[in-house]
């Protein structure tokens, strides 16, 4: 790897400034036109896809210095993928996702390290989750719940909660329904308890590959011994480690890889979960970057001219996981989904990613509440997603704000719907 494989990327570059904007034949006004949360925030060019690929280029060739300034610029990013969306459009031989991405090992092999991600690497490697809560605790969210143990009894699926649903007491209620959601699709579940891991996304997106490599081979190796043929999660971060991140490092998992909101569609298809009670609500539905764009999966490494690589070998953001989630809102009897401004693979970002939620509060707040503004213009009487990083995102941002909307998960939703 290194910056070197994409100097032609960089040098490529035209700086036509279309990974700062929704594609103009998406636009439906100039409030929510912009893409990128990083160059909208702080207005300067560098903080733009381009920009950085500029600021790459120009270290890659020996005309300027990695430095603290240029390193949190590099940071002040949330690795949402929508640059790389728009720019595919016109630029579909650059992979602006892998520089951006690429620059963050820079900046680590080099030694420009944030403390806040200093700190969440540590507690990765103590406790293997990026809090830093004790590891016998993980699998406290199941306690009761009479699950399966998948190092000890044998399932179909392995649920994976992942580190936010595991540790974040007020999301639980969340994970238990999803659990509840399938149990009552016929599902037979086994969870990993104290054993679950971090997939290690998060590690990759701050810049510590061989952390992730670590992560990989652990949830390879117990997936394996489980015997389990399908695992479904309910974290969209976790999704795309699993989907698109492990193949590209060459860990693919042994197993058919679920989101829940797939699971639940599939489930309503062949009429194992029927929504019976009307839910009279209108809501918007926010695609989360790791569910969406971030999730489409792994094409292969491409060999020589990009100009030549066929479109079925591009990553452009729409093969996401996009129309199960709409497919359980319009299953709902009662149910009415408006849709925002930008959506699917042109959607806002929540602010929650690229581990800007931890090094910098004030940037993901601002990032979120972006978002809940565009929510709040389709009149809707709530803001649904399929991420608890997002929905934590959204309600932190929301107590500091005096912006009341309440945050729904989808499986919440489809809880109330279920009926008994």
């Amino acid at each position: 790897m290194g910056l070197e494989k994409y100097q032609n990327d960089m040098a490529g570059c035209s700086r036509c400034s279309s990974c700062k904007w929704v594609p103009f034949n998406q636009m439906k006004s100039w409030r929510f036109a912009k893409a990128c949360p990083s160059i909208s925030r702080y207005n300067f060019h560098a903080y733009s896809g381009s920009g950085k690929m500029n600021m790459g280029l120009s270290m890659l060739e020996g005309r300027s210095q990695l430095t603290d300034t240029v390193s949190d610029i590099i940071f002040h990013c949330n690795l949402c993928g929508a640059c790389e969306v728009s720019c595919k459009i016109y630029r579909d031989d650059i992979d602006l996702g892998e520089v951006l991405e690429e620059l963050r090992t820079y900046c680590v092999e080099q030694g420009q390290l944030v403390p806040e991600h200093m700190a969440l690497i540590d507690a990765l490697k103590r406790e293997d989750n990026v809090f830093g809560e004790p590891k016998s605790e993980r699998g406290a969210w199941a306690d009761g719940l009479g699950l399966k143990d998948m190092n000890r009894e044998k399932a179909d699926i392995l649920f994976h909660a992942g580190c936010r649903y595991s540790y974040d007491s007020e999301l639980s209620p969340i994970v238990k329904g999803a659990v509840e959601l399938m149990r009552r699709a016929g599902a037979d579940i086994a969870v990993g308890g104290r054993e679950e891991a971090c997939c290690g996304g998060r590690a990759f997106e701050l810049g510590y590959r061989g952390e992730m490599q670590n992560f990989a081979d652990d949830m390879n190796s117990r997936v394996k011994a489980s015997g389990v043929s399908t695992l479904v999660t309910a974290c969209s971060d976790c999704y795309s480690a699993f989907k698109y991140l492990y193949p590209r490092m060459g860990k693919e998992l042994p197993v058919k890889v679920m989101h829940i909101t797939e699971f639940l569609s599939e489930a309503v298809d062949a009429g194992k979960l029927c929504f019976n009670r009307q839910v009279p609500m209108t809501v918007t539905y926010h695609d989360p970057c790791h569910l969406g764009r971030r999730s489409e999966p792994y094409l292969g490494e491409w060999e020589g001219d990009k100009l030549l690589r066929p479109m079925d070998r591009k990553r452009t953001g729409r093969k996401g996981i996009y129309g199960p989630p709409r497919h359980i809102l319009e299953s709902i009897p009662s149910l009415e989904l408006k849709e925002m401004e930008r959506i699917k693979e042109y959607a806002w970002c929540c602010g929650a990613g690229g581990g800007v939620l931890e090094a910098f509060p004030e940037f993901s707040a601002w990032t979120a509440m972006e978002r809940i503004q565009e929510a709040l213009s389709t009149g809707a009487d709530a803001l649904v997603t399929a991420c608890p990083w997002c929905t934590r995102s959204f309600r932190d941002a929301m107590s500091t704000n005096g912006v009341r909307l309440p945050i729904y998960d989808i499986t919440e939703i489809a809880i109330q719907a279920l009926g008994s």
